[in-house]
């Protein structure tokens, strides 16, 4: 007599596959990775408060305007400049807990020097596109003062869709190879996927990800014709078969097929303009508790840090609500994947690997407060209950 499949102790087995002394670590790194928050927030706060004192801003925003009004060079002079500050003043915060952490819990192996410079390169090109973000919601301030947080929305809407939309073609070629992937039975296993489902098969590539990091994953990015699916070369050096490409670019052809770029992207502007009416109503006083006396108000680009401020705690405490988001969109697609698929071990397989920068089994607070993904845990229960219920 056949014995009956059991979820539990099935998903027991994968999480066993690790060490007692590999999930402690996960633990401590994606605990610690909780305070990097908080501690990340007191370092924004201070680097604002250190600008807001120094009257950089303020100075500049004069000097432009010596002979006559100049909004749109103001904004996005200062704008500029505010970000390259401060990116400056966080730089000692952001070695430690974006490169030396990550290089201490063997999660990176790029080199110092490859990481300052795409640091410099990343903050040039948002620097750039934040800019003109500024310009654009700056004239809206001063077109419409008393209702400018109402078309913040649409503001945000249209420039998160420009930049998923370009992002795919101009940018990540300038921090990483994309390849198409190579000819053999992963790239006609993912064909064969793609074409199964209406999904461009030509949108499947492999990118060097190990340059950055060796975790190991996967991604989708772009939006419409720009939108595609990336496998990090991080996936073939930790021995990926063809049960966890499967299981994997399933779950990312399901944020295509699902289009959850744009769903978040949509949701995330609409939280946009809670955040920017908060911004209208506490502009004054914390600008106040930050001694920014020489700012004019809202409309003054100088007052860039008082904002920041501002959006820095709405982030912190609107977190939960925003990881929910994206936790529901990964479920979707793990979901996609087991449906279409229907490889829920290639799926847990793939899972195991990503233990060592998200603990498994957070309790369902720490979950809720913190993971962008749902607990890998959970995901794997949730494969092998499928499986349960779709046997081969």
């Amino acid at each position: 007599m056949a014995l009956l499949f059991d979820p539990a102790a099935a998903t027991a087995a994968y999480l066993a596959q690790l060490p007692p002394e590999a999930h402690a670590k996960a633990t401590a790194y994606t605990q610690g990775g909780h305070w990097l928050l908080l501690w990340g927030f007191l370092v924004s706060v201070l680097t604002a408060f250190l600008i807001v004192r120094s009257g950089v801003l303020v100075g500049l925003r004069r000097n432009l305007e010596r002979r006559k009004p100049r909004p749109v060079l103001v904004s996005f002079v200062v704008g500029v400049v505010y970000l390259l500050v401060d990116w400056l003043l966080s730089l000692p915060w952001s070695v430690y807990s974006n490169w030396w952490r990550e290089k201490a819990y063997g999660m990176t192996s790029q080199a110092f020097i490859g990481w300052l410079g795409q640091g410099v390169m990343s903050i040039a090109i948002s620097a750039l596109f934040t800019g003109l973000f500024f310009v654009a919601l700056y004239a809206l301030i001063r077109k419409t003062p008393r209702t400018w947080w109402l078309w913040s929305g649409g503001l945000t809407a249209a420039f998160v869709v420009i930049s998923l939309l370009i992002a795919p073609i101009y940018i990540e070629p300038l921090f990483n190879k994309y390849t198409p992937a190579p000819a053999g039975a992963v790239r006609d296993t993912v064909v064969a996927m793609a074409q199964a489902n209406g999904i461009p098969s030509d949108k499947i590539f492999v990118y060097d990800g190990s340059k950055q990091s060796n975790a190991y994953t996967a991604n989708v990015s772009g939006v419409f014709g720009s939108a595609r699916v990336a496998m990090s070369d991080t996936m073939f050096k930790q021995g990926a078969d063809i049960a966890e490409v499967r299981g994997v670019v399933g779950h990312e052809m399901g944020h295509y097929a699902h289009h959850h770029a744009l769903w978040i992207a949509g949701t995330l502007s609409l939280l946009a303009v809670l955040a920017f009416f908060l911004v209208d109503r506490l502009f004054a006083p914390v600008a106040g508790l930050l001694g920014a006396d020489t700012v004019k108000g809202v409309s003054d680009p100088a007052g860039l840090p008082v904002l920041a401020v501002i959006l820095a705690v709405i982030g912190l405490l609107g977190q939960p609500l925003t990881n929910s988001l994206i936790r529901i969109a990964e479920s979707d697609a793990d979901n996609y994947s087991l449906t279409h698929f229907n490889e829920p071990d290639g799926i847990a397989k793939a899972l195991v690997k990503t233990i060592e920068y998200r603990a498994a089994t957070p309790s369902r607070i720490e979950e809720v407060l913190f993971y962008d993904h749902p607990a890998v845990g959970r995901r794997i229960r949730n494969a092998m209950d499928w499986k349960a219920a779709h046997p081969q």
